[in-house]
């Protein structure tokens, strides 16, 4: 008798510990490596009290050979950023850019995380940041017209991405950038759309990929005078090579434009990649 009670006693235990297991709902892990894509955001967020250094660089246009180094001669652009996990969905972050001397803060809020039941198919994440080009005063126009606030520009995705297998995951990003003060043509609120993704070939090792659209391009002819004053605004292709691990992330890539800061380069991208007017970037990110 005191067996069977005991048995009975040992399965009405373990009946809320299998209850548990069926009901809890995990969300699916890493489907990406990092924060960042490659210029862009992904959903993913450090973890409660993690830190991420990240190192972006980018080198000037493989043009002119041998002289230049395929670029690696040229000048290049380079980022400095410090990002913050808050909790396990809210991340802070502040970085400094060398071309046009950016300063810029950072959030990220992860609103809803893929679940490996599939009961919440994709992850949704916003980020945003607000950044201050600390250049002279007289680089935004007549001084009797210049505000501190013409020096300040913002950037907003709301990032939707799914993980597939072990090995594909794609995202898509709307975008809204907004500028302060722009110059002439250029217009201060534009709309753009992000996508990109990773594929992982073998273990710790994947091909990521970006495009960025801009829907909002800047007038060719804002005098009205029948020149065209201003390039077309061109999509930004990056295709590299990403290799992860437990407290590191590198990203080598092939890229068409330079500014490491979202705003700029979707509004301000004039080179196209497909005639060969590409540069080599990378990205160094440290977790601890």
């Amino acid at each position: 008798m005191k067996k069977i009670f005991s048995l009975l006693l040992i399965a009405l235990l373990a009946i809320p510990l299998f209850s548990q297991d069926e009901e809890e709902d995990y969300p699916v892990r890493f489907t990406f490596e990092t924060s960042i894509l490659a210029d862009n955001q992904t959903v993913m967020t450090p973890y409660k009290g993690m830190m991420e250094f990240e190192i972006h660089h980018r080198f000037g246009l493989v043009t002119g050979g041998h002289q230049s180094l395929f670029g690696i001669y040229s000048p290049s652009n380079i980022r400095l950023g410090l990002n913050y996990g808050i909790t396990d969905r809210i991340m802070v972050g502040a970085g400094a850019t060398k071309d046009l001397s950016f300063w810029d803060l950072q959030g990220k809020y992860a609103i809803l995380q893929q679940t490996e039941s599939g009961r919440i198919p994709v992850s949704l994440t916003y980020y945003g940041n607000i950044a201050v080009e600390a250049r002279a005063d007289e680089n935004f126009g007549p001084p009797e017209n210049f505000k501190s606030v013409h020096k300040l520009s913002y950037f907003h995705q709301l990032i939707v991405a799914r993980k597939f297998s072990e090995a594909i995951s794609v995202q898509l990003a709307p975008t809204f950038i907004w500028f302060n003060a722009v110059e002439t043509g250029y217009k201060n609120a534009n709309f753009g759309l992000h996508a990109g993704g990773k594929f992982t070939f073998v273990p710790s090792h994947s091909i990521i990929f970006e495009y960025d659209y801009l829907f909002t391009p800047p007038e060719t002819d804002p005098d009205g005078d029948g020149t065209d004053n201003f390039d077309r605004t061109l999509p930004q292709i990056v295709i590299g090579w990403e290799k992860g691990t437990p407290t590191h992330a590198f990203q080598l890539f092939f890229a068409n434009y330079k500014g490491i800061i979202g705003q700029r380069n979707f509004v301000y991208n004039k080179n196209d990649y497909w005639e060969g007017e590409f540069l080599v970037g990378m990205n160094i990110t440290v977790r601890f």
